[in-house]
């Protein structure tokens, strides 16, 4: 017997409204920028598509090689972007079928929410952000950036058309912010993505409220990620000792990642339940802002960590110089044509300015492609195969 696939995306939609919380979104409520026809033979809803679409993008493929918290440290077992993006996203959607939200809505949010990162993390950031500054654009948040990117530049510039729900969650996952509870702001529109961007752009403290309640979850899930596994990281490193986290935070959360995850996760969904509002328990939240504040005083702000940072905040301002540089003087061989603007859709190069393009270029690179353009832009290059091996021009 022939399964008609069609019949059973309908099953689906229906059985999203009968089990899915009345606070949770459903999938026939996506909206996008640009209309799309469904496919009679494509079986995924709406939220599963954007998740297959940000999964399958050049710029995920790039998360692999971006630092989290350290970089240039030979240790396969540290942390990558590519392994926190995993991790929030299993988290996220524990979290979410507990709470019986849109499983698929908070999986496409999730691996989407750091694509803007620009190399090297946090520091590479601040170190764009100055430049960017600098030469008349707005500060690099990475946040504004994610969205960007995956809604302007992917695909060379056509975009991957994703759901405003899944673009809304992405700028509002500002895991920096601590909050002890969020709910959603609901009701948002395209005209309100661009007002909130504009928004974040001008003031970049700003804390927006993400629209849907999968988006409050994968804000929460992304601090829940990262605060004790970047702890495991710094004593793998011999940078902290696990009897140094505070005698609170060990007594209420514990003093493994492991332990610290289990206890975050379930103070939240005993907190969140049939509530349109994601929350934790006063004495967890409490003991959640000593551990962030023991992180940064002890991990990020650690001197050890930053001893190349001189040199990448060097780096940052050659490169984006050089590339500006050649923008400017329509340098084709330049790897900023070849590598980038080659293929890109006209409507990209005539929207952006110069330096947009450069911030755009910088920011999409890995650690590993950002120190290889260093190394080509610093360090003589042999000579083309054009010049004999004895010195003389051939043909001359």
């Amino acid at each position: 017997m022939t399964i008609d696939l069609r019949d059973e995306k309908i099953r689906l939609e229906k059985d999203e409204k009968k089990s899915l919380s009345p606070f949770a979104t459903l999938s026939i409520d996506a909206v996008r920028e640009k209309k799309e026809a469904r496919l009679a033979t494509d079986h995924r809803q709406w939220f599963s598509v954007d998740a297959d679409r940000i999964l399958h993008s050049l710029a995920y493929a790039r998360y692999v090689d971006k630092t989290q918290v350290f970089s240039l440290i030979p240790n396969d077992h540290i942390t990558h972007r590519v392994l926190h993006v995993q991790l929030v996203s299993k988290i996220a959607r524990t979290i979410g079928r507990f709470l019986r939200l849109n499983e698929d809505l908070i999986e496409a949010i999730a691996y989407g929410h750091d694509i803007g990162h620009p190399p090297f993390g946090h520091d590479g950031e601040r170190y764009l952000t100055e430049l960017c500054v600098e030469h008349g654009l707005p500060p690099f948040i990475h946040s504004v950036q994610g969205v960007h990117f995956l809604r302007r530049v992917e695909r060379k510039a056509r975009g991957c058309n994703l759901s405003l729900q899944v673009f809304d969650g992405i700028l509002c996952h500002d895991g920096e912010i601590h909050c002890p509870s969020i709910s959603p702001y609901r009701g948002k529109t395209f005209k309100t993505l661009d007002r909130e961007i504009e928004a974040k752009l001008s003031s970049p403290q700003t804390d927006l409220r993400p629209m849907t309640l999968e988006g409050c979850v994968v804000r929460m899930a992304d601090v829940i990620s990262y605060v004790g596994r970047d702890i495991e990281d710094a004593i793998r490193l011999c940078l902290v000792r696990r009897n140094q986290i505070p005698d609170n935070c060990r007594e209420i959360l514990g003093d493994t990642n492991g332990t610290i995850v289990y206890r975050l996760v379930e103070d939240l969904i005993k907190f969140s339940r049939n509530r349109d509002e994601i929350a934790f328990s006063h004495d967890v939240v409490q003991a959640l802002a000593e551990l962030k504040a023991f992180n940064m005083e002890f991990i990020y702000m650690n001197p050890r960590i930053k001893t190349e940072s001189a040199k990448i905040k060097n780096l940052y301002r050659i490169l984006f110089e050089r590339f500006l540089e050649d923008l400017q003087k329509h340098r084709r061989e330049s790897v900023i044509f070849k590598d980038y603007l080659n293929g890109m859709d006209a409507s990209y190069t005539q929207e952006q300015s110069y330096e947009a393009i450069v911030r755009d270029f910088i920011s999409g690179m890995t650690d590993a492609y950002f120190l290889r353009m260093g190394k080509t832009i610093l360090i003589p290059q042999p000579l083309p195969a054009r010049f004999s091996s004895s010195g003389n021009v051939l043909g001359g």
